[in-house]
């Protein structure tokens, strides 16, 4: 399984960005699918998480309301709608899969077994 993160930049707080994630694999319907972010100093952390079917989605407390988790399985592909950007929200941003369990949502980091390369978020103030 590879992820490939996309649609990173700058934008000013209150803009919006859409951050993709295409990935590989025959049985691309079936993964548990995640957002994660990494400030510069921090910790990765949670953002959102979705099951295979897009039918159950979950949300870090700081993203509630603002962020959107979705998928699209006939592209491979997970998207998060980022709207009211924070500079708070500036991060690198990663994907990850767990293709063997795609029908629970988590927000432990250890529950993904494969990741995406990051997509740089600024959001200036």
């Amino acid at each position: 399984v590879q992820l490939q993160a996309s649609g990173g930049g700058l934008v000013q707080a209150g803009g919006s960005l859409r951050l993709s994630c295409a990935a590989s694999g025959r049985t691309f319907s079936r993964y548990g699918m995640g957002w994660f972010r990494q400030a510069p100093g921090k910790e990765r952390a949670f953002v959102a998480a979705i099951t295979w079917s897009g039918g159950t989605s979950i949300y870090a407390d700081s993203v509630e309301g603002r962020f959107t988790i979705s998928r699209d399985n006939a592209k491979n592909t997970i998207y998060l709608q980022m709207n009211s950007l924070k500079p708070e929200d500036t991060a690198v941003y990663y994907c990850a899969a767990n293709p063997s369990s795609g029908s629970i949502v988590s927000r432990a980091p250890v529950f993904y077994t494969h990741w995406g390369q990051g997509t740089l978020v600024t959001v200036s103030s």
